[in-house]
Order: structure tokens, then sequence, then C-alpha cells
């Protein structure tokens, strides 16, 4: 593995520095690497990286620095504002920066420490680290990837905690959150990383769901408002936009987007599938607008499942199940960069938000028994849960802990079936087929240590799933955006803007989440803005035929990372079981995706010992208008 591979190749990336000497061999490592940097108002390397010039922007104020680096509208003078209520120890001040329109991280130095955000769920990151640097003491540094912090402190990767990767649906909160080096650390999305001078790094919630009292019609209006706002900081400067215009979620962006002015150019992808409707509907829609261009994708023109996956090469810091698509995605994505798009919009994250999860009945039944009763039914009815199965998780009142232990006791039992309730903690995760007796042993272990003292991600069932799948999900979307960033192209996924979900949360669950209605809060919000013709649309398009296409029609690129498999090698697989399964004919929605993060995390090993490219490629840093005035 190279140990500078991600600093040299990544296109986007920063790391924050306390205001200290002993910050200075970190600095001076990044620094051959870094196209741009910032000082503290000492003069002391603060931020270090590469990152487009438009996408930051830097407030002072005496001693104190505000800067915001992502997807916003945000003014040098507006951080000038913040810098000054930072500076006289106003403690809501950074909270009232976090939370203005847009996708970013806010970074602020002053009164000798430095405080670093990141966003309320997984798509804006922050990670830190503590190390010990020569002729000083110890000195903690932040970063938006675990693999630059890696590398600048040679960290060698965990593996034991790589066995969790091979859990066959998601690692289970909160252990999905801590990187794969040893001595990297996660801040849990929602909290604020403060580094101190003297070396000690501490963690702080900023954020929390807000209570979901606000009424269907009231949710609608506000929610209009903050999409069109967060729209609006996309194509804000843009001489044209591109989009997904597929399902409910991204015609809803793509039409506001549309009514703004902006230049946008909208792509659907045809599946192979002759039910998949996205096509049709997409059409329907750009009827009734005509300002969109409109390009549909061919079928024969879409890559399948499994695509390439022997030959990529994207530098990503986490595995990502992702990767199983990643040509599938990626091919829009193309397109639109060849179209002159610097942003790209996705929707992405309005499953979990506008669908949100049955599991959210836990709670209902308690205040409003007739409606969970009545929605009970209709979710039984729609996905064929027997009554005892329904009964059976509805009055299972155990914590999210005793779920937990559960998970690791029943490691290597069958998943649970298609038909299973999604009204528990989540679905319990079992390892692979073809993990090892050491992968079993390791993983079991790791989610028995983690039990002390541990919570869910939210308050009850429902907004525990409901935040885990946006962390998930929202992961995904940011390596998405890992994968796009070499072209050029940003990937904007309004849905996770802090305003928008905390929006869509405050609705009352038994208003936006019903078996008898689809997505009513975004159908409410986009009359006027949506054509009535797709406003109403109840569908949505599935790959499941391109799962299964994809595995048949490219059997020898997954059979070829079974050969000399880097997992193997760790003693985590069995390459012959893999080997085996992966020449099997595999139903897409109980077999295949048991491969798929076994899959990703092979991918990802083999992507670790790719040669950097020429040190030369970096541009000479320099500091962004970093001169007091």
């Amino acid at each position: 593995m190279d140990a500078l591979l991600s600093l040299q190749a990544a296109p986007a990336w920063f790391i924050a520095l306390p205001d200290t000497a002993a910050a200075t061999p970190l600095a001076t490592r990044a620094h051959p690497y870094a196209s741009r940097s910032l000082l503290h108002a000492s003069g002391r390397p603060w931020l270090l990286g590469r990152w487009d010039e438009r996408t930051a922007v830097v407030g002072r104020c005496g001693g104190t620095r505000v800067a915001v680096i992502g997807e916003h509208t945000v003014t040098e003078q507006e951080l000038e504002q913040d810098a000054a209520a930072i500076g006289s120890a106003s403690p809501a001040a950074l909270d009232r920066a976090a939370r203005r329109p847009g996708s970013f991280h806010l970074v602020a130095s002053g009164g000798g420490r430095v405080r670093v955000r990141g966003g309320v769920v997984n798509l804006r990151r922050v990670f830190h680290t503590e190390t010990a640097t020569f002729g000083h003491g110890p000195v903690s540094v932040a970063s938006d990837r675990a693999d630059v912090l890696a590398e600048l402190i040679d960290a060698d990767l965990d593996e034991r905690r790589i066995a969790l990767e091979l859990l066959t649906s998601s690692v289970p909160y909160p252990l999905s959150e801590p990187p794969l080096w040893r001595g990297v650390r996660a801040v849990p999305a929602g909290h604020c990383l403060t580094l101190e001078a003297d070396g000690r790094a501490a963690t702080r919630q900023w954020w929390s769901p807000p209570d979901p009292v606000v009424p269907l019609a009231e949710g609608a209006a506000r929610l209009r408002e903050v999409l069109t706002e967060a729209v609006g900081v996309r194509t804000r400067g843009r001489e044209l936009v591109t989009a997904d215009l597929g399902g409910l979620d991204s015609t809803a962006l793509c039409c506001t987007a549309a009514h703004s002015g902006a230049k946008v150019v909208a792509y659907t992808a045809a599946l192979h599938d002759e039910s998949g409707d996205d096509v049709y509907w997409a059409r329907r829609t750009v009827k009734e607008l005509e300002a969109i261009e409109h390009h549909v994708v061919p079928a024969q023109d879409t890559a399948m499942t499994f695509d390439g996956i022997d030959t990529l090469h994207d530098v990503l810091d986490t595995p990502s199940i992702i990767t199983v698509d990643r040509n599938r995605r990626m091919g829009i994505v193309e397109m639109a960069a060849a179209r002159g798009s610097g942003l790209h919009m996705t929707g992405l994250g309005g499953d979990e938000l506008l669908a949100g999860t049955p599991a959210r009945l836990h709670a209902l039944l308690l205040t409003h028994p007739s409606t969970a009763l009545r929605n009970i039914r209709g979710y039984a009815a729609k996905y064929r849960w027997t009554r005892r199965a329904t009964l059976r998780q509805l009055l299972d009142r155990r914590s999210y802990r005793s779920w937990l232990g559960r998970v690791a006791r029943d490691l290597t039992r069958p998943p649970p079936g298609a038909d299973t309730p999604l009204l528990d903690w989540a679905v319990p995760p079992r390892m692979a087929p073809w993990a090892t007796p050491d992968a079993i042993a390791a993983a079991r272990e790791l989610i028995r240590a983690g039990l002390s003292g541990i919570e869910p991600r939210g308050r009850g069932h429902g907004e525990h799933r409901e935040l885990v799948a946006m962390d998930g999900i929202s992961q995904w979307t940011r390596h998405i955006g890992q994968m796009a960033a070499p072209l050029g192209v940003t990937v904007a996924a309004p849905y996770y803007d802090t305003r928008v979900i905390e929006t869509c949360l405050a609705v009352r669950p038994q208003e936006r989440i019903t078996p008898w209605r689809y997505k009513p809060l975004i159908v409410e919000a986009t009359r006027g803005v949506v054509p009535e013709t797709s406003r109403t649309r109840s569908t949505k398009a599935n790959a499941t035929f391109e799962e299964e296409a994809g595995l048949r029609r490219h059997r020898r690129r997954l059979l070829a990372l079974c050969d000399d498999s880097r997992l193997a090698r760790l003693g985590l697989i069995d390459e012959g079981v893999l080997r085996a399964w992966c020449r099997r004919s595999l139903a897409a929605e109980t077999e295949s995706y048991l491969l798929h993060p076994t899959i990703a995390c092979e991918v990802w090993l083999r992507s670790r010992e790719m040669a950097p490219p020429p040190h030369g490629n970096a541009a000479p840093t320099q500091p962004i208008a970093d001169r007091e005035r």
C-alpha cells in the first residue's frame, strides 16, 4: 500500500490544524500535496488541502477566522459577522452559521481553539487523530477524509475492523462509523470537534432531530421554501446545472431548478427491465416544462451491476457498496461533465425523508392507536407481513443494546426472509457465507465490546432507523462525490441539507409516513412546481433485472477478484467458497446482494495498492486572500 496515495491522488481534501508549533511537522508533511492554504491569525498553518476556490469563503475579525467550504452562498461579510460573534464568546454563533442553506464544512479558529463541523448526516464527514510530533508533545488534527489523516500519521489498517465490512447488510450503528485505520476516529454526525492547542480534542453534540409535531400542510409549505432555497444554492452563478430525472424526488429538484430560471440539463437512464417507467414519467414532465433539456440514456448504453468491477481505480476513504454499481451511476455524471456541467444534482436522500419507515408505528401505537392499527394493516397487506411476525416486532420493547447483543449472537444464522416486517431497530445483519471463523469471531467480539453504554441514533425505533438510513445513503452519496471529483463535477444532494432534513423530520409521522399515499409531503410541497401529470406518480423503478443480468454478464470479472483475494490474504474469507458463490445463479433480492459488501471491500483494498500520480501534479500551495485588511 502506498503511504501517500490519497494525499497525492484525491482531488479534494483538507486538514485543519490547531494553533500550535506542535502541528508544524504535520503541515510540513501535507504541504507539498496541497494546492491551497489558510493561516491562523498567528501566521501558523490552519487549513491545508485541495479545494475549488469557488467553494471556500473566509471571514476575519480580530484574532478569529471562520471558513466555509462546500455548497453555499455565504458571503465574506456574513462570515466576518460570525467571526465577530464567535470572538466575543457567543456560544450560539457557530450553531447559527452551521444552519445556513447548503451543504458545507464549517471551520473556526480563535481563542486558541479550532472548531470543525460537518453535517447532520454522513455527507460532510469529519475525522480526527492524535499523534506525537518530533520535539513536541501530542497534537490533534482533523480532516474531511480518513485516508488523508491515516497517511499523515502512517496509520495501519485495522484488520479486525475490516471483518465487520463482510456483514451482508449494513454494519450496525455506531460500529459503522469508525474508519478502518488504527488511531483515526470519526466525529459523529451532528457533532462539533474542538482541537485545543495543548493537543486535546473533544466533541460536542450541536444538533438533534426536531419534535415531529408540524401538520402536513404547514410542513409542505415550509419544505417548498427550503427546497427552493437549497436548489438555488446549487444553481446560483452557474451557466447550467445537470440533474437526474428519474423518480419523484429527483423530479422535484429538477422542476424546482427549472422554475428558478436556471439552464437545466436532465438525464434519465432507461432500464433493461420493461416494467421500469422512469423514462415514461420523465417525458411527461419535460413535455410540460419546455425549459428542461432532456436526454434519455438507452438501456443498451447503461452499464449493469458489476460492470468493470475488476478494473476500478477510484480513491475512496472507505469501502463503498456503491462500487458494485459504480459504472451505472457514474455514466450519467460522465455525460454531465462532457456537457460542461460543474454540478450535478441527485435525488438521493429523498426516500428516507419522504417515505420514512414503518418503524415509526411503535411510537404511533402509543399516541394515535387507531391510526396506527389502520396503518399496520395497510403495511402488512402491502408487504405481505404475517400477523404473528408483525405483532411480535410491534410488541417487542427491548432496548437497542439488547437487539445488538442478539445480532452478535446470531451472526451465522440465515438472514431474515424478504417478508420480515420492517419494524425492528434494523434488519439484523449476518456474516457472509464465505467469512472465515476468525472473521466471524472478530466481528462478534467487536460488536460485543461496543455494547457498554450504547444508545440508539434516535428516539425510538422509527427515528433511529430513519437517521441510520440517512447516514448510510449519504455516505454512498459522499462516495459518488469522491468518484466524480476527478471529472470536475460536484455531486449535490439537496435532501441532505440540514434545513431540508429538519423540515421533513418535523412533520407529524402519521401524515408523512403512510401506506395509503406515496410520499405525501413532497407531493403537497410541489403543487405548481412539478406538472400535475407527474406530481402524483406513485411508482418507483428498481434495478433488480440489472443486478441479475449483470451477474451473468460480468461473472468473469467477479471471479477475477477471487484470484489472490486481498481479503483472503488477511484471513477473513474462504476464497473457494466465494468463488463458488460467484459461479452460481443468484436471485438479486435474496442472494446476489450478499456479495456487495465483500466485493466492495475487496475492490477498496486493491485500490489502496495503486501507484499515486507523479508528485509534480500537485499545484503549488498558496494562501487564498489570507491577508489582514
